[in-house]
C-alpha cells in the first residue's frame, strides 16, 4: 500500500483546502494518508472551526475520517490557533524542539509531501 504524507505549511485558506481535498481523494484511491498541520497553516484548525466558515463541513469531514495526524505545538501557540487545537482533540505534535519531525514518517515508509 502506497503511505503519503501531506504537510499543511500555507496559511491562505484556499492552498489549505487542497490538502484537505487530496487527502480524501488519496484515503479513497485506497492510499495510507495522513495530515499534519504545520506553520501558518495551523490558524486555519482555529478559523475551521467555525460553522459559519464557507470550508467548515470539509474540514470536519477530513477530522471525521481520521486523516489529521496532529498540529505542530509551537507553531498552533505562535497562531493563537492551541486553544483551537486543544478543543477539538487534535494531536499537538512536538518531538522536534516543538515542531512535528518528519524523519519518523520517512523510515514508516511515508512519502512527504508538503504544501
Amino acid at each position: 500500500m502506497q503511505k503519503v504524507l501531506l504537510v499543511a505549511f500555507n496559511g491562505e485558506q484556499m492552498c489549505f483546502m487542497h490538502v484537505l481535498l487530496n487527502g480524501l481523494s488519496m484515503k479513497e484511491l485506497g492510499i495510507d494518508v495522513k495530515i499534519i498541520v504545520e506553520g501558518t497553516a495551523t490558524k486555519q484548525v482555529a478559523v475551521l472551526a467555525d460553522p459559519q466558515e464557507a470550508l467548515a463541513g470539509l474540514y470536519n469531514k477530513v477530522k471525521e475520517t481520521g486523516l489529521i495526524e496532529g498540529v505542530c505545538k509551537a507553531c498552533a501557540n505562535k497562531t493563537g490557533a492551541l486553544a483551537a487545537a486543544e478543543a477539538q482533540g487534535l494531536t499537538l505534535l512536538s518531538d522536534m524542539s516543538g515542531h512535528p519531525g518528519l524523519g519518523k514518517y520517512i523510515q514508516e515508509g511515508y512519502s512527504v509531501i508538503t504544501l
